[in-house]
């Protein structure tokens, strides 16, 4: 029998107590009064949503995205980067719920990482980057090893947590993760996650040294055999970047804004 589309919200089972405790469902979550956007751009609004579970603090992260053209929505597409970095054993932030309204906004909901903070925050509060250099680029290594890339790979997207000598990273901002689906376009992704990187510690207390110790270590846990070739390749892609990065940051100034804290 045809079923007349309607609003819907795909919530994992384990968090349903969570988010009737919340008060959200799929008729609250764009009007809920104590969600607070931090971040609001043309096409999505970033929030965060404080609240007591069980006699404890719990923090919802809330993207809400605007209705867009197109078979699926960028909630949908968030959902399956995530649902990829999971079942590639990629370390992400927990996966709540995410839904597609009728009129084809969306959202995705994705559980506070306690005690983890952005990597490019970590080094402007004063942790040395050789903290970061090797989990990093362990952690590109292995994306790029489970045939993914990420398209959004900046600094920024890897949150760590600082625990005496261990740090612990996890990667976040889903939404553009995809497969490298053939041999013609996969080293140009490749490039470009590497580029993207390179970049973000551009604007940061971070030296040549550390990167090409970076991008020397992402290398080796690789097993490639050398990173000239690809470094002159990254520094033509960074070059590019920086260049369209200027024009995103003059018409969207609060682009850049890292998650609060």
């Amino acid at each position: 029998m045809f079923q007349m589309p309607k609003d819907r919200m795909h919530a994992l089972p384990e968090y349903h107590n969570l988010l009737t405790a919340a008060g959200l469902s799929v008729t609250t979550v764009f009007n809920h009064p104590n969600i607070k956007p931090w971040r609001v751009l043309p096409d999505r609004e970033n929030c965060t949503l404080d609240f007591e579970f069980e006699g404890k603090p719990v923090r919802l992260h809330i993207k809400r995205y605007k209705p867009e053209r197109g078979f699926k929505t960028p909630a949908e597409h968030e959902f399956m980067g995530t649902a990829a970095l999971v079942y590639e054993k990629i370390p992400t932030a927990p996966l709540v719920a995410w839904g597609v309204m009728l009129d084809k906004r969306s959202f995705i909901i994705l559980l506070h990482l306690d005690g983890y903070t952005p990597g490019d925050k970590l080094v402007e509060q004063g942790t040395p980057f050789d903290r970061l250099l090797m989990p990093t680029a362990d952690l590109a290594a292995r994306l790029h090893m489970a045939n993914l890339h990420h398209r959004d790979l900046y600094l920024c997207h890897f949150l760590a947590k600082l625990d005496g000598d261990n740090v612990d990273v996890k990667l976040i901002d889903t939404a553009r993760v995809a497969r490298l689906e053939t041999i013609f376009t996969r080293g140009r992704w490749i490039v470009k996650d590497l580029a993207q990187f390179w970049y973000s510690t551009t604007k940061l207390p971070i030296t040549d040294a550390h990167r090409d110790a970076w991008l020397k270590r992402y290398a080796e846990q690789r097993g490639l055999p050398g990173v000239g070739g690809i470094k002159k390749a990254v520094l033509r892609k960074v070059a590019q970047i920086a260049k369209h990065d200027a024009k995103l940051n003059a018409a969207q100034p609060n682009r850049n804004i890292s998650i609060p804290t």
